[in-house]
């Protein structure tokens, strides 16, 4: 798996103590998670189609990057419409 340099420093600055985990309590806890099971539900079903060579290339990142093909399309689709999608 590629780690950027950025979790590079993350993961070292974890490993040295650096980062302590936040008490928010238990009603803290159950609200992050409500919130979390609420960002990532999937509620929705699409249908798109693709050119096969554009679903193989897909396929191909997918596998780089350790997903499915289908939880890549929907984390770039997620980030598409947050606004956090970056163009090159």
């Amino acid at each position: 798996m590629k780690i950027e340099a950025d979790e590079k420093r993350l993961r070292q600055a974890v490993e040295r103590g650096e980062w302590k985990s936040a008490d928010v309590g238990r009603r803290g806890r159950t609200r992050y998670a409500r919130v979390a099971r609420a960002t990532f539900r999937k509620d929705r079903q699409l249908n798109v189609r693709l050119s096969s060579k554009d679903l193989e290339a897909i396929q191909k990142r997918a596998l780089v990057e350790g997903l499915s093909y289908q939880a890549l399309i929907s984390s770039l689709l997620h980030k598409y419409a947050s606004g956090r999608l970056k163009e090159v």
